[in-house]
């Protein structure tokens, strides 16, 4: 599992300029993983902010997500190839499958054979899966086997713990990537989290990063403020005690924020 790196920076629904600021910001506070997907419409951006860093290509982990429209086995390779180019890179770290999206018309084998053969061609050093039940975690497996899948991004957050289905990853050893950790900010807000960043005299942002990094996840928070980047990277610093894991494993609500009609699976 530790070939994923712990901490990243996200760049979900930033574009632009913002994405460039952000991404560079994070390069030179220390960041050396980036996550991106081709829906965002940001990979050209992240990939000039990467190459104005300065930083050495082997020294960073790059993560993109294939969309859906790219699933058949003929588009795979060639949309990872163009996200690539925008990207300036021969290579990404990591390419995951985004969305399960049941009933687009593509089966799961087919796509999943199609991201191994991106990774036989060297356009690919991992490859996984996102937004994935245990079911269609089960069937991944089977299209490539467990040792294939590097991990499943998912959506976890304090309010939203996943324990079935991390307890399942986890037993298959496929590393857990916690994206939306802060739940679009409504953690923040929390005044159990507020009462245990207190405590530590930390931040509540920093709690929550901390909380699942504490459960052996990676974590992938985005921020436009240069702030706020350097805060969060500071949440690998603080130790949460037995307490205040429990305090925290009681607000589980089941607080799903993203969930998308066609594209999500049936939720553990």
């Amino acid at each position: 599992m530790s070939s994923i790196p712990s901490f990243g920076v996200g760049t979900f629904r930033l574009t632009g300029q913002t994405v460039i600021d952000s991404v560079r910001n994070a390069l030179d506070l220390g960041y050396r993983a980036v996550d991106t997907a081709q829906i965002y419409g940001n990979e050209a951006e992240v990939g000039q902010a990467v190459a104005e860093s300065g930083v050495k290509r082997s020294e960073l982990f790059l993560t993109t997500k294939i969309w859906t429209a790219n699933y058949a086995r003929d588009k795979l390779v060639p949309s990872l190839r163009e996200s690539l180019d925008k990207l300036r890179t021969d290579y990404a770290d990591l390419v995951l499958i985004h969305w399960p999206a049941p009933g687009n018309g593509v089966e799961l084998p087919e796509y999943m054979e199609a991201l191994a053969e991106a990774k036989t061609l060297g356009l690919a050093r991992r490859i996984g899966i996102s937004n994935f039940n245990i079911e269609l975690t089960r069937q991944a497996i089977a299209a490539v086997g467990k040792d294939e899948i590097a991990t499943n991004q998912i959506e976890l957050s304090p309010y939203l713990q996943g324990r079935k289905l991390t307890a399942f990853l986890e037993a298959q050893g496929i590393a857990v990537t916690s994206y939306m950790t802060l739940a679009y900010g409504k953690v923040l807000k929390d005044p159990v989290l507020a009462r245990i960043a207190d405590k530590h005299q930390a931040t509540v942002a920093q709690v929550a990063l901390a909380w699942a990094l504490q459960l052996g996840h990676a974590v992938i928070p985005s921020s436009t403020k240069r702030e706020n980047l350097a805060s969060n990277l500071l949440a690998r610093e603080l130790v949460l005690d037995a307490d205040d894991m429990a305090l925290i494993a009681a607000l589980d609500r089941n607080g799903r924020e993203v969930s998308p009609e066609g594209l999500a699976p049936v939720w553990d």
